[in-house]
Order: C-alpha cells, then sequence, then structure tokens
C-alpha cells in the first residue's frame, strides 16, 4: 500500500508535505501575524494590507486555531491517539468553513481580487486532497490498523 520510505524510523506513517502546506493555508492569518510582529516598523501596513477591514482579523485567527494546534499536535500524535484520530474531521471542518467564509464575504460586497481568488482555488484543492488522499488518511489511523 505505501512505500518504506513512507514510514518514519519508530514505523509510523509521514505525514505528506503537502499537509504542512495546508496546515499554513489555514493558519493563514497566523503566519501574517508573526510576520507583522516581526517587522515592527511595517507591521501595522502589512496587516494594513492583507486585511483592510480589522473585523475579519480576529475571525481569521480563531480559524486558524486548529492548524496550529495540529501543527503541535503532529509530532506528538502517538501520546493523544483518540485526538488526533479526530483532528483530521476538525481539519476539513475548518477548511470548509474557510471556504464558506470567503463566499460570504464575497456576498456580501468584498472585492473578488487575484489573492483572493488565488486562496479560494488552493482552498479548494487543500479540501478535496484532505478529503481524497489515502495517505493522509492513513496519518490519522490508529498505528494497529
Amino acid at each position: 500500500m505505501f512505500l518504506p520510505s513512507d514510514y518514519d524510523s519508530v514505523g509510523r506513517l509521514k505525514l505528506p508535505l503537502l499537509f504542512w502546506g495546508v496546515l499554513i493555508l489555514q493558519a493563514r492569518t497566523w503566519v501574517l501575524f508573526v510576520i507583522a510582529g516581526a517587522s515592527r516598523e511595517q507591521g501595522s501596513a502589512l496587516l494594513a494590507l492583507f486585511y483592510p477591514d480589522r473585523d475579519t482579523f480576529w475571525p481569521g485567527l480563531l480559524v486558524g486555531l486548529p492548524a496550529a494546534v495540529a501543527f503541535m499536535l503532529s509530532g506528538r500524535r502517538q501520546h493523544w491517539p483518540v485526538l488526533w484520530r479526530a483532528w483530521r474531521s476538525v481539519l476539513v471542518a475548518t477548511q470548509l468553513l474557510l471556504l464558506l467564509w470567503q463566499a460570504l464575504l464575497w456576498w456580501q460586497g468584498e472585492a473578488v481580487t487575484g489573492v483572493t481568488l488565488a486562496l479560494l482555488i488552493a482552498d479548494v484543492y487543500a479540501l478535496w486532497w484532505m478529503l481524497t488522499s489515502r495517505r493522509l488518511h492513513g496519518c490519522f489511523q490508529p498505528e494497529n490498523d
């Protein structure tokens, strides 16, 4: 089913590289927040560029929390197997929520730009991949399966 190189030295299935990209995509507001904090002089200008309406910044941080938790859980998934197994569903639901939120923002009159369109395409692809990837699904299964 999987290649020997797909397993780590302990025998657990390695998380695919695209999984980390999906987590960054889901936690994009957190990534921007950290970058803005690191560049103190231009931080507020950077946040204003991506979040001209400050009311969407805080929900963006909230929606990014499951991805941040997944980053922390991923290295210790063997210690919390039930939580880890359920977290795939949380990440899929979060991705669906991101898509619905983007549609709601557009419906409320937010401009459709190249960046928002690219994020929508990336969000749709991420959702499709999380639902169809056998390897990702295997990473969330108990080790004895």
